[in-house]
């Protein structure tokens, strides 16, 4: 992704350049995040003889192998905590950022017909609200047809982190929803729901059962070309998911104004926003037993930034701040082997590479 500070570029030119001694590198986690890396991983390899695979396994197992140090990177759509980072000795930054979107399968209905705020969503995921025409979603539809239809919740069953932001949302749009589910990687859902493990499943899920509703990340209603409804976000306004929408999320938080990416980036102010915004974020060892593997880590994402634009442009996902950026190069130099010695490694090696 095109980085612009030239006077932080200079700042990084200065790392010893190093050759390609790793040509193979393994990263698990975030379901979502799969069409990013295998995107990016596809065009690094027309400059850089490195084979990068992917497993989209979950962000909980992604955390979890990179911690085991079973993979080169990790991958998690929450940013890990300070103690979480502190004891596993990561690093871990945002790569891209999305959203997550409420996907329908209501006969008659199309994409972005059907209005919903976060109060039916959080009535809808916890069975309060059963049924298709119930009173309060009709109400908010006056000019729809709605059938008395059961409405079938489909959610996600393994340890997510779609399902963190996606209940964060909730979280934050209902009192009600927060005393008695909050957001978590993995809660316990309201009894009558359909849990499935993983993005992929839930899509199918939604397909095969009329008066369906589930959520998933962008990237899987862009590919799929799914039935979404729209949301109303924080300044009331009914707005459908897009890449518009997740840039003013993020433009309208700490990301933009202080580079803090650690902020959810759920429930943002801005007309255009999308009020499920999210990042999908790498997980890396801090301190490396194989720097030459995290030489190769380090290499991929940073080429990502500085050339990725095509790769994140072309997969639902927008690019980052520069000044989130600045940050992540910074925090990569910190990386050392095991004797606490920098990696060697160079900015100005991504620069040639176009």
């Amino acid at each position: 992704m095109s980085f612009k500070n030239k006077i932080i570029f200079a700042a990084f030119i200065a790392v010893s350049p190093a050759t390609y001694a790793q040509n193979q590198l393994s990263g698990a986690g975030s379901s979502a995040a799969e069409i990013l890396y295998t995107s990016m991983a596809a065009a690094y390899s027309k400059y850089a003889q490195v084979n990068v695979t992917y497993q989209p396994s979950s962000s909980t197992d992604g955390l979890q192998q990179v911690k085991a140090r079973k993979v080169d990177f990790g991958a998690t759509d929450v940013a890990l905590s300070a103690d979480e980072r502190k004891s596993g000795k990561l690093l871990c930054f945002p790569t891209a950022v999305s959203g997550i979107v409420p996907i329908i399968n209501v006969p008659g209905l199309t994409s972005g017909q059907l209005k919903l705020t976060g109060e039916l969503l959080a009535d809808i995921f916890s069975r309060k609200i059963t049924k298709w025409n119930d009173p309060k979603v009709q109400a908010l539809n006056p000019g729809l047809t709605l059938p008395a239809l059961p409405i079938t919740v489909v959610t996600r069953l393994d340890g997510s982190g779609t399902t963190f932001n996606f209940t964060d949302y909730l979280s934050k749009s209902s009192p009600e929803w927060k005393a008695a589910y909050g957001s978590n990687y993995s809660i316990t859902w309201a009894a009558g729901t359909t849990p499935v493990k993983g993005s992929a499943s839930v899509v199918a899920a939604l397909r095969q059962t009329a008066g369906a509703i589930g959520y998933v990340d962008y990237q899987y209603v862009s590919k799929n070309k799914l039935n979404f409804a729209l949301l109303k976000n924080r300044d009331g306004k009914f707005v459908a998911p897009s890449g518009a929408g997740f840039s003013s999320a993020m433009n309208n938080s700490g990301w933009a104004t202080k580079g803090a990416y650690e902020e959810m980036l759920t429930d943002k102010p801005g007309a255009a926003s999308w009020p499920i915004t999210a990042s999908t974020f790498a997980i890396v060892p801090l301190v490396s037993s194989t720097p030459d593997n995290a030489v190769a880590a380090i290499k991929f994402f940073t080429w990502g930034f500085v050339h990725g634009d095509a790769a994140v442009g072309g997969t639902a996902f927008v690019r980052l701040p520069d000044n989130v950026q600045g940050r992540i190069f910074g925090e990569l130099t910190t990386i050392t082997d095991t004797a606490g010695a920098p990696l060697k490694w160079s900015l100005a090696d991504m620069l040639k590479m176009h």
